[in-house]
């Protein structure tokens, strides 16, 4: 209340000084009327309380909001906030705008026997929806029925993992005739199943259907049965489906998470470096607040004589008044944080990860796609790469099966039949090398024509696909090499009708698939495809040899192998096996497990027919892309599932392996199955750790990231033994295993995982990852299962490739093809982080040389906290005068051309270990800064010896020697940032040259106008005038000269330097002699595809 009074007598006082200036005022003496036949009417004016304070508490934030705006340095950055909270804010509303889109989409309810059209939102648990052929599910559905008599649906879910390949979903037994709106309506039934959670593949539940007069039915439900929110309806006129998880509860919504936040190197040496330029600015303003305080002390300095305190005055608030000067000279001295830097850093990397999507060489003709770039923090970590996780299947290789042959009985049979989307071409008939009975030849084809998940569609009604002439059906698939060895069979066999009556499906865990059918004289088959190690076990041993025998060798060949198996149930059996099967499907609890153990019983006591062998072939310069990186210094891993010989022999077709390398196995072979397998896995791990480490002389000085021995080691590791390493039992007297196989590891030159599990590629790049010195870390993978890993690395890179999006979409960066990754790393990552540690360290260097002449003026003013350059350069110098050259540079420069950096690859090693932003060129930046801060105060102060730059006796004040530092100031570093550009563009011309003259022009504009709302005009004329004088013209020069020398200088030294290296590089290559005296030691890029012929 008072303070609004308050208010409204300032208000008063204004009004009655105005009217003085216009006319008179009435003052009635003691308030007595000099009439009494006059009204006396009060008068109002201001009380008699003195208001000194600027602000109320009612005009304080608009007033201080007001002045803080008019300095332009707030303005521009509140600028740059709103900016992106106007990013933020349109991200938010296309957000909104698509999920209303999604929600108040129409969808047909069933009720009372009718279709209702509601919107999506409005769905709820329970409720009947029916959906139409290519609409998307608009929530998790339980599938009931279909147009399809046989009661199934087809589905591409491309918008949840990526798979464009076409599903089949079952409906509930009991419900598939009810195709009616009236039928499916009069459905009583309940659905028991499992809480929401985000696995897309998983779904454990049961229905129970309750009938009139009839006991109710129990039917169990799986994921087979499951119809997920944002997958399509293919190729089907409707169904019907009863709606279970809705809303934030479907797996869509759940799988829905943002990507953990990934910090590159760069910014934690910024943190480094800006704690260290922290440390000045408290430093320095430190020593000013002291240094202030000791000049004080003499009465002589304190204040004039005109205005000298008393002794109670100068010790009244003196820590305050202390702690005030000491935030006053913070305030002074606080440019030389480079805030500005942050705003640029975030602009390079934006505009930047640009040029990798425009990269014309990594756009894929045959997808019509090129690089995408999913988070642009990470562009100069691909500079600083040094372990490369890469999957083998669809990323080295093409995933692109073709049948090579089969053994039935160790009979060897060779065709040529391939799958390629989704048709098959042959070469002739088959051939054959000895021959099988005709029984086992048939019972072989049977095996391969039943034993799949692959599903019959007309050519003509699935999308994507052309029908072939000769074809009418196309077959579908999620796997391409089923489809390869089911039209091998079709071309080599006759169709029989069989019934079928159960499927084993797949997993990884198991290895192995199977099928039970009756034929049509009622005998009962199993039929069990998979890997020879989930196979061999399972069948009678005398009938390993002769198929162990090709599958070893198509192993070697580089061949994906697969064994063939069956058995023949009696009915007795095959009902237990029935029964087992349907409780386990009725279980809510342990679903999977107890199925695994029924598979487990039925299909022991097989009889092996034979084996498949299918070739993925490797991806166009893969081996080429390897050699690069180990050349660049990277340590490439191959992380697989597949079986050892397999991905051995890719190995050594991509050049991970060479000739000269020795292996070093830690699989199950070499371990063992016995109880003493831990002991033999302990002896194994000292006996390589003595050989590559204890027994090998310390490396001194050397090549950096130089690994490679005198000999080259490569490490063999399956899943089940790094289950042991990771994984130790409680018992084990050696708990160190990991921190042994890890310093192995590290000792070689490539490292193959075999057999291995999603979970565990994650855990090989975590334990990597956090070994000491933090190297960064790569993974790519192409399919679902590489996720993990590519998530856990540092940077995970996807390979747009056969398995779906998945990877690509969770990845920081994807390409079409492995090969992509090497102009990605050694070019682009190279340049990226290039450009970028040479910002971070300009910004700093430029900023203290901005603000040491500042601190070096204190100690001629009296530490007065007088500012040395005018408020407007203070403000225009990081956001005007020197920030868009750097951020050209940022963006064009090439030190090094592409092509070099592309082939050429050891540039590489030159910028990794964050070279460019270690303390010795951080040291040498600093002290660059402090001699030009020195060189620019000192020789103006020189020049100000005389005091009269003039003929005519003027004196210069002290802006004209504020204006003399500042200019040189920014000629130096702009010019410096010239000296250091080796890539001209036009742009570059632009933005240096332009920002130089936008300085001269900003200074006679800012100094020859007399500005309205300037209190004082003290720059008025003070830079045309300062340019009459010729020895200011001669000081400017001779300054920026003195200050760039050294950088000359250095130049110099360097080219010439570099000429004799490469005059020394030129010698050497006319001396071939000298590479074969010392094979083991060429670069990988020298050697050739002999190398290896021997072991292919």
């Amino acid at each position: 209340m008072g303070t609004g009074c308050k208010h409204r007598q300032q208000m008063t006082c204004i009004g009655q000084e105005r009217e003085k200036r216009v006319g008179t005022r009435t003052v009635v003496v003691g308030h007595r009327p000099v009439s009494e036949t006059d009204a006396y009417v009060a008068q109002k004016f201001c009380d008699n309380r003195i208001v000194s304070s600027k602000y109320t508490l009612w005009n304080f934030l608009p007033k201080n909001l007001f002045e803080q705006f008019r300095r332009i340095a707030n303005f521009y950055f509140l600028i740059i906030f709103l900016v992106q909270v106007r990013a933020l804010i349109l991200c938010c509303l296309y957000l909104h705008r698509a999920d209303n889109e999604v929600n108040k989409s129409n969808v047909f309810i069933v009720e009372n026997a009718k279709q209702v059209q509601k919107e999506s939102e409005k769905i709820k648990v329970g409720d009947i929806v029916e959906v139409k052929a290519d609409e998307t599910f608009p929530c998790d559905l339980i599938f009931l029925a279909s147009s399809s008599v046989d009661g199934t649906c087809y589905v591409t879910t491309a918008s949840l993992d990526g798979e464009s390949n076409f599903k089949t979903h079952y409906a509930v037994r009991d419900t598939t005739v009810l195709c009616t709106d009236e039928a499916i309506d009069a459905l009583t039934a309940t659905i028991e199943c499992e809480q929401p959670q985000p696995d897309l593949y998983k779904f454990v539940g049961r229905i129970i259907i309750y009938g009139s007069n009839q006991e109710p039915v129990a039917r169990s439900l799986g994921p087979e049965n499951l119809l997920l929110k944002g997958a399509t309806l293919k190729n089907t006129k409707k169904i019907y489906g009863v709606a279970v998880y809705t809303g934030m509860e479907t797996k869509m919504a759940l799988n829905y998470q943002g990507k953990s936040q990934k910090r590159s190197a760069v910014e934690k040496s910024i943190n480094a470096f800006l704690i260290v330029y922290l440390c000045i600015l408290l430093s320095k303003a430190t020593v000013c607040t002291t240094l202030k305080y000791v000049w004080q002390s003499n009465p002589f300095n304190d204040e004039p004589w005109y205005n000298e305190k008393t002794k109670k005055e100068r010790e009244a608030f003196k820590v305050l008044r202390m702690f005030t000067d000491f935030l006053s000279f913070m305030v002074l001295f606080n440019f030389i944080i480079p805030v500005s830097m942050y705003v640029t850093v975030e602009m390079q990397k934006f505009l930047g990860s640009f040029f990798i999507s425009w990269d014309k060489e990594m756009y894929d003709e045959e997808i019509k796609e090129g690089a995408l770039v999913n988070t642009s923090d990470l562009n100069e970590e691909l500079g600083q790469v040094e372990y490369v996780f890469t999957d083998k299947t669809g990323t080295l290789t093409e995933n692109s099966m073709e049948f090579i042959e089969c053994c039935i009985d160790g009979h060897k049979y060779k065709d040529c039949i391939s799958e390629v989307d989704g048709f098959s071409q042959t070469d002739g008939p088959l051939k054959y090398y000895g021959k099988a009975e005709k029984s086992r030849e048939e019972l072989f084809l049977r095996a391969l024509c039943l034993c799949h998940t692959v599903q019959i569609k007309e050519a003509d009604q699935v999308d994507g696909l052309i029908g072939h002439p000769e074809h009418k059906d196309t077959y579908i698939s999620s796997s391409p090499d089923e489809i390869a060895l089911v039209k091998g069979a079709e071309n080599s066999f006759f169709f029989l009708r069989y019934q079928l009556l159960h499927v084993l499906n797949f997993d990884p865990v198991r290895r192995r698939m199977s099928v039970i059918v009756r034929t049509t004289t009622g005998t009962l088959l199993l039929f069990c495809k998979g890997a020879d190690s989930s196979i061999f076990p399972r069948v009678q041993q005398e009938e390993i040899q002769q198929t162990k025998v090709h599958v070893d060798r198509n192993a070697m060949d580089g061949y994906r192998t697969l064994c063939v198996a069956f058995k023949e149930l009696t009915q007795k059996e095959y009902d237990k096996i029935d029964r087992q099967l349907n409780e386990a499907k009725m279980a809510l609890q342990d679903r999977e497990e107890k199925m695994a153990k029924v598979f487990e019983d039925a299909e022991a006591d097989m009889h092996l027919i034979g084996a498949t062998a299918v070739e993925d072939r490797l991806q166009e310069q893969s081996a080429e892309t390897i050699e690069a990186l180990h050349a660049a210094g990277m340590k490439v891993w191959v992380l697989t599932g597949d079986k050892m010989e397999t991905a051995k022999s890719t190995c050594y077709a991509c050049r991970l392996f060479q000739t000269s390398t020795e292996l070093l196995e830690l699989t199950a072979k070499m371990v063992g199955e016995s109880e003493r397998k831990e002991d033999r896995l302990h002896e194994l791990l000292m006996e390589y750790h003595k050989k590559l480490i204890q027994d090998v002389p310390k490396n001194r000085g050397g090549l950096k990231r130089s690994w490679t021995l005198s000999q080259e080691y490569g490490l063999i590791i399956d899943g089940s033994t790094l289950s042991l390493i990771l994984n130790p039992s409680q018992d084990s007297s050696s708990s160190n295993y990991k921190n042994i196989f890890l310093q192995i590891c590290l000792k070689c030159t490539a490292v193959l995982c075999c057999r291995m599990a999603p979970l565990q590629k994650a855990q090989i790049v975590r334990m990597v990852k956090n070994t000491k010195g933090s190297p960064i870390t790569l993974s790519v993978g192409d399919g679902a299962n590489d996720v993990s890993m590519i998530l856990e690395a540092h940077v995970g890179i996807g390979i747009k490739g056969k398995e779906g999006r998945q990877a690509s979409r969770n990845s920081d960066y994807a390409v079409p093809k492995f090969k992509h990754l090497r102009k990605l790393l050694l070019a682009h990552g190279h340049l990226y982080y290039v450009r970028i540690a040479h910002l971070v360290q300009y910004f700093f260097y430029k900023n203290l040389c901005f603000i040491l002449p500042q601190f070096l003026y204190q100690f001629f003013c009296g530490f007065s906290q007088q500012p040395l350059y005018d408020a407007a350069y203070l403000t225009m110098y990081n956001i005007c005068f020197t920030s868009l050259p750097i951020l050209a540079y940022s963006l064009l420069e090439q030190h090094i051309n592409i092509d070099t950096l592309t082939s050429d690859p050891q540039l590489y090693m030159k910028v990794s270990d964050n070279a460019m932003l270690q303390w010795r060129p951080f040291l040498y930046w600093t002290f660059l800064g402090a001699f030009e801060g020195l060189v620019f105060f000192f020789g103006v102060y020189f020049l100000f010896q005389n005091s009269s730059l003039e003929d005519n006796g003027k004196v210069f004040g002290n802006w004209t020697f504020g204006t003399i530092v500042f200019t040189v100031l920014v000629f130096t570093v702009t010019l410096k940032l010239a000296l250091d550009t080796r890539f001209w563009t036009w742009m570059n011309h632009f933005v240096i040259w332009g920002s130089l003259a936008f300085y001269v022009f900003f200074s006679f504009f800012w100094g020859g106008v007399i500005w309205p709302f300037l209190k004082q005009q003290r720059m008025y004329f003070v830079f045309a005038h300062m340019l009459t004088s010729v020895s200011t013209w001669l000081a400017i020069v001779l300054l920026i000269f003195i200050s760039l020398f050294p950088e000359i200088l250095l130049i110099v030294l360097k080219n010439i330097k570099e000429k004799n290296h490469q005059v020394r590089n030129q010698m050497i290559r006319k001396a071939p002699d000298s590479l074969s005296a010392r094979p083991s030691v060429r670069p990988l890029l020298l050697r050739t595809f002999s190398d290896e012929s021997n072991v292919l």
